[in-house]
Formats: structure tokens, sequence, C-alpha cells
């Protein structure tokens, strides 16, 4: 490795650009929302530019397209918009969903269909000036062309706001489709004319309509909405298409010409107080001057019109656009103080922050301003001591997105923990849920990261849940999703993804050991303690490396691509990236390599061999999660200036600004989480355990600002994009020679101190 090192550093210094110290005003001024936003090609990131608030239930958005593997809403090279989501997912695949209560301000003839992106004229769908499109944190604003209409929108945590600047016209128009979902519709909609301003209903939305995972993923939820306008409902009424028993309007459907067809023939009634159907939209019209300013507020619920209602009430009780505007920022910049930086390039500072907060938008508010949440038995709960949270991509975020946030966001890791156990007791389901949405058990991935996510949290004294209840679903967890006494998970005919599956029951198993172990369990730990080195019995001694078994736990033939053949028992990976991950004996892994050498010599192939562009590959692919915790492994095995070097390699070379600043999907934080974290200069290998390992800061100075009124500073001398290298380190003035760090090093607030230089220090941090 040696040898390429200095021609990949002229490669790291020529990708850095020069260095700037000039501060922005606010630190949410850093922040690019559309970084990732596109869903073209293997950089499609899928985050969506819209208006959010932290961890907030609202997420007003533009759409640009429906169907497809579109869960963002929104692809940045789309050239028109069809309407602005109040709910939105960030960062997936699998279809996605929500995109509900969808708004669209219109002129002229009244149009009940979206229309084509070809051909938007056809119905409400508008071109926009991309000149003019805008997006800060909790703000979005554009200008729609084909209406001469500017439409800003801002969020709240439980409400949203739109303020439309009209051309002048007489027939000026606010129109809302309440069928509209991301690659599918709701199943049925319903409106209420309350007063001269005010309307109130909900969306049912099934997964006989698709969604998530084009219904594979069982979504089953309503959205309540209680919506004002600033104008008086003069002139509005509803349309009403009549939908055939037994129409699929799953994610193709909804977007065909037979469907388009039907919505086409719509009723339009006008003047109309109550009104239900399976596919309905709602129009309110009036007549504007040039520059006349229309607004519209609206509170969502996933429990009931009367929790939208008081959502609205507490967010926002009054019209002044501009004030909601400035309190959401102002959350923003609150939120994203929790760690401050100092150094590298501005754009090195918009990735750190937008990173930042990219991982700041899930697990999103669940229950309303009065404590109110839909529970997995469909009855309505009050939360108590925690908010109630909701998405939870459980096999991407518990390998950064989680450990990040039990530094800088303890309480929402610990809601996530409460919303987890009460779902699994209240939906009668008896164990955790790998990737939860919306109370919905999708069962997408593998392994059982919510165990991970509850141990790493208790081992660093986030403990505000039941302890009790979380050890009895993570044991009931383990039991029926676990390696067990078999040894192993098999493949089959239906299900290949062996490797991946027991590897990841091993790790969680451990977790449960350690459980077991802090809470005085012996029996459990020695039992949970041998399971977790069940990742053995898929060793082949002859191949030298892990191979998939059937269900006699025979080997299955490989093909002639080996450990690279992708999908060969693992799951979006091949056996080489999924082989490295036994996180919890790292020692045990290296022993069946051959030792520490041979585990270090394989290491290095792998990063040799991966393309400086790090898009999808079979080698090191931090397109997706498998590998994430990989470049720290050289701190385990005694080499830690390669973890110095390659942390900060991946760190320079595989996030960028602008829409394809992303290299695959954000997955709901995980991908910037890890950006995040290496950045400044640390990363877990296991969560479960307290330790972080020590790798190379971009940054000059890192302030993690703690939720407990601490601070935790790094100062980095000598830093550049030739000094990747750790020389040497001190602790609170002490000095320090460990290539890794404890949680309760940091939480307890002090002061590392790390000396930079171009060449590895091979005698530091090392074991």
């Amino acid at each position: 490795m040696n040898r390429i090192i200095p021609l990949l550093l002229c490669i790291l210094a020529f990708g850095c650009g020069s260095r700037q110290t000039a501060p922005q005003e606010r630190i949410s001024d850093y922040v690019d929302p559309f970084i990732g936003a596109t869903t073209v090609g293997y950089e499609a990131g899928k985050t969506f530019p819209g208006a959010a608030s932290p961890f907030g239930m609202v997420q007003l958005n533009p759409n640009t397209v429906t169907g497809g593997d579109n869960g963002s809403g929104y692809s940045y090279e789309n050239t028109t918009i069809e309407g602005f989501a109040m709910t939105q997912m960030s960062g997936i695949g699998w279809f996605g969903d929500l995109g509900n209560f969808l708004t669209m301000p219109t002129t002229g003839e009244l149009k009940v269909v979206a229309g084509k992106q070809e051909q938007p004229e056809a119905g409400y769908r508008s071109r926009y000036d991309k000149a003019t499109e805008t997006a800060k944190p909790g703000y979005y604003s554009v200008n729609l062309t084909d209406y001469g209409i500017r439409t800003e929108a801002i969020a709240t945590p439980h409400a949203g706001m739109l303020r439309f600047t009209y051309p002048e016209s007489k027939t000026s128009r606010i129109q809302i489709d309440l069928a509209r979902r991301v690659a599918g519709a709701s199943a049925w909609q319903t409106v209420r004319v309350i007063d001269d301003h005010t309307i109130t209903g909900r969306m049912e939305c099934t997964p006989n309509e698709g969604g998530w995972g084009n219904g594979g993923g069982k979504a089953l939820y309503t959205v309540y909405y209680y919506t004002q306008f600033s104008r008086p409902l003069k002139n509005s009424g509803v349309w009403s298409a009549d939908i055939p028993d037994g129409q699929e309007r799953r994610l193709d459907d909804v977007v065909s010409d037979a469907y388009r067809q039907i919505v086409e023939k719509a009723k339009i009634i006008r003047n109309v107080k109550e009104y239900e159907g399976k596919h309905l939209g709602f129009f309110t019209e009036f007549e504007t001057s040039a520059d006349e300013q229309v607004l519209m507020k609206t509170g969502i619920s996933f429990v009931s019109e009367e929790g939208a209602r008081k959502n609205l009430e507490a967010d926002i009780p009054h019209w002044d656009f501009d004030k909601v505007r400035e309190q959401t920022r102002t959350l923003w910049d609150k939120a994203l103080g929790r760690i401050t930086v100092t150094g590298g390039t501005d754009e090195q500072r918009t990735i750190f922050y937008t990173a930042l907060y990219h991982t700041m938008i899930d697990p999103r508010m669940f229950s309303d301003v009065d404590g109110k949440y839909i529970g997995g038995d469909r009855k309505i709960h009050s939360t108590g001591s925690f908010n109630k949270r909701t998405i939870f991509s459980g096999w991407d975020v518990f390998r950064s997105q989680m450990p990040l946030l039990t530094i800088i966001s303890p309480d929402v890791v610990n809601d996530l923990i409460n919303s987890l156990v009460t779902l699994a007791d209240e939906s009668g389901k008896g164990y955790l849920e790998r990737w939860e949405f919306l109370n919905a058990y999708s069962g997408c991935m593998v392994g059982n990261p919510a165990i991970s996510v509850i141990v790493d949290a208790y081992m660093k004294g986030i403990r505000s849940f039941d302890v009790d209840e979380a050890y009895k679903y993570a044991a009931l967890t383990t039991e029926k999703f676990g390696n067990g006494e078999r040894g192993f998970t098999p493949d089959n005919p239906l299900w290949k993804g062996g490797i991946s599956t027991t590897l990841e029951h091993a790790y969680t198993e451990w977790c449960m050991a350690e459980f077991a172990r802090a809470l005085g369990k012996s029996g459990d730990y020695s039992m949970y303690i041998k399971r977790s080195q069940s990742y053995r019995n898929l060793w082949d001694n002859k191949a030298h490396w892990f191979r998939a078994k059937n269900e006699k736990g025979d080997f299955i033939p490989e093909t002639k691509l080996g450990r690279l053949h992708e999908n060969y028992g693992a799951v979006e990976s091949n056996p080489y990236q999924q082989g490295w991950f036994v996180p919890h004996d790292v020692n045990g892994l290296a022993e069946l390599m051959g030792g520490r050498e041979a585990a270090i010599a394989d290491l290095d192939t792998m990063f040799i061999n991966t393309p400086a562009n790090f898009l999808w590959n079979n080698y090191y692919n931090h397109s997706n999660e498998p590998v994430h915790h990989i470049p720290f492994l050289y701190n385990r095995l005694g080499e830690p200036w390669k973890t110095q070097y390659w942390s900060r390699f991946v760190c320079t070379h595989a996030y960028k600004t602008g829409v394809n600043g992303l290299i695959g999907n954000e997955d709901v934080g995980q991908m910037s989480a890890w950006y995040v974290l290496a950045a400044s200069g640390i990363h877990p290998v296991c969560p479960g355990e307290t330790r972080y390992e020590l790798a190379s800061p971009l940054f000059d100075r890192i302030v993690w600002n703690l939720t407990n009124g601490k601070t935790f500073t790094v100062n980095v001398s000598n830093n550049s994009a030739e000094n990747v290298y750790i020389q040497s380190a001190t602790l609170n003035g002490q000095t320090y020679n460990r290539c890794y760090i404890d949680h309760a090093d940091i939480v307890n607030g002090g002061t590392l101190e790390l000396v930079m230089g171009d060449s590895p220090n091979t005698k530091w941090g090392v074991e």
C-alpha cells in the first residue's frame, strides 16, 4: 500500500481546494438541501429539497414525479412540478410512500389530473424556472412559469404554510389532490368545510393501493388535515372521480393512460360543504391583482382531525409567514449547532452541515402536540414522557446515524427506543421491527438492528425507557429471527442472504450478551455469548472465506466470481464486503484469516481495488451500508494510520456538493451520518461498545456542544490535505496514545489535541 500513497495523496490534495476561514453568518447558511436530490443513476441520493424542521412530522416538498422508484417525490433534473406535498420520505429506495395532501396553485381552467412531464399543459402540473428555485433549512421557493405564480413553503414540527404570489387573474386557484400518494394512491378521502376559511378531513392509505414497497411494506396509515386559507372560500368545490371496483391503484397504475382517463372524467361539484370518495380533490377560486399574495396553512396528524387542528393552532396560530420561517431557521441553527467546525474549505463545510441536516429528518415526530399517537393496535395512546417517533431504517442507521445521535440527540434515541418497544407491545407482534414505517412491520432488509440501537444506548447511559420491557422484546426478537441453536441462517430458493443474516445475527446476539451481562442475567449471557460466535459456522477453510449453506448445512457451490459474486448469500453486497461484518470479534475474524497481517493485507487489497469515485463496485462499496465500518478496522488490527488515511480519502472522494453529491441512497440519514462522524475524526466499529475509533478529522477544530451543557473539543494542529496522519495526541492535557476514545470521555466534556503530519507515525495508537 505504501507505494500508492504518494499518488493517492496527490489526488486527495487536488480534491480539497483552497482553505477558507471566513465563517458564514449562521450555521444554517451552509446547508444545501439540493445535495443528493436526484433519483437518477448510481449517484441517486433520493433526498428532497423541501421545507422541514428537525425530526418534524411535516415535510412540505415540491413533487416532480409520481410512480417509479421515487420515494423523495422530487428529482432535480425534472422540469415540471405537479404540486407541494405535506409529507415525504428521505433517501430511500423500494418505491417510497407518503407525498400526501398535494397542493398546487393554478390559474385559468380547472384541471383535475396532474398531466405528464412531457405535456404539463394537459394537467395542473407546471413548468418551473430552475434559476428561481431556492432551498434552505425550513424553506423552499420557486416560480411556476406556466401560471406565473411564485410559491414559497415553510414547515414547523406539525404544520406547514404556503405563500403564493399570483399574477393578475380573474380565476386564480388553490387545488388539493387528496388522492395523491407516492407510488400509489390513498384509498379513501374526505373533506368538510368548517367555515369560510377552513376545511378538514382525512386520507386513508392501505397497502392495497401501493405505497411503501408497492404494497409490500404493509403501510397502513391515515393522514388527517386541518387547513385554513387567508382568502375566504366564496367559490370552492370538489372533484370526484368514479373509480370502478377492482381498479388497481398501485405504482404503475396511477400514472397509466387508462387511469388518467378515468380521473379526467371526474365530477366537479361546487359549493359543497362535505364530500368523500375514492379519488377526491378540493379547490378554492378567487380573483387576484398583480403580485397579490394568498396564504394557506395546514396542520396534519396521524391521529385525528382534532389532533390536526391542535397541531396547527400550536405551531402557526397567526398568518406571519416570515416569522414562522425565522422560527424554523432558528430551530435548525440550534440543532446544527450541536457540532461546530472551523477550518476546511467552504465546500467541505457545506457538505458537513448538509450531511448533519440530513441526519435530522428521521426518526420523525409521530405524536401530536398533546402527546397522542396512533399505536400498533390502531388505537389512540398517549406518550407521557416521550415523543412517539417513526421511520426507522434499522439495517442502515444502526451503523452510524444512531451512534451519532447518542452524542448529539440522546433524547431522540430514547424516544425511538420507547417507540419501538411500545409498538412491539401494542401491535401484538411481540418483537422489534427492523424497518418500521408508521407502525408497519415492513420486514425490509435483514438482521435485528433495533437490538443494536437499544444496547448501544443503554451502554451509553441513555435509559429513560422500560429496560425490562426492552430486554424482553429484544430476547423474543432474537429467538424469532436469530441464528439460534442451529448456529446459522441458511439460503433457500426464496432467500439468498444467509451470509448477511448469519453475520448480522451473530453481532446482535453479542449485543444481547452484553445487555444480559449488564442486567446481571448470567445464564442468558452464557447462551448469547456462545451464539455470538456462530459467524464461524459459515467459514470455509478451503475457500478461506465465508460461504452460504443450505438447509442441510452443506456449503452452496460458488461461481467463478467467488467472494466477489454479488448476492451470493449476501444482501445488496457480495461475500467479500459482507464478510468483514464481525464487529464484535475482529480478532476472531483475523484468526480465521490467518492472523492480523493476513487480515491487513486483505483489507489493503480491498481498498487498492476500489475505484476513486466510489461508485457501486465489488470492493469497498461505500454506496451501501455493509462496508461502512471497514476503514476503521485498521485501528483494531494494529495499523491505525491506514484508518486515518482511508477515512480521509473516502470523505474527500465519496462526498461532494450538488445534486450528485451522494454516491448512493441517503438511506434515511445513514450515508450522511457516516460523513459527519468520519469528518469529525471518530466512528464506531461495534455499536454496543462505548468505543469510537479515532480517524483523521477534516477540520482544524470540532466542538461538540452536548445536551448536558458540556462541550468536547477536538483541536487539530498542522492539518491539511496532505497532513492526514496523526503524529501525537493529548486528552485533557495528558499524553494520549490510544487510537480510540470512549463515549464517556466525550459526554463528560474535555479537549482532545491532535497533531497531524504527512507521513504515518507507525508507533502512535498501536495496541
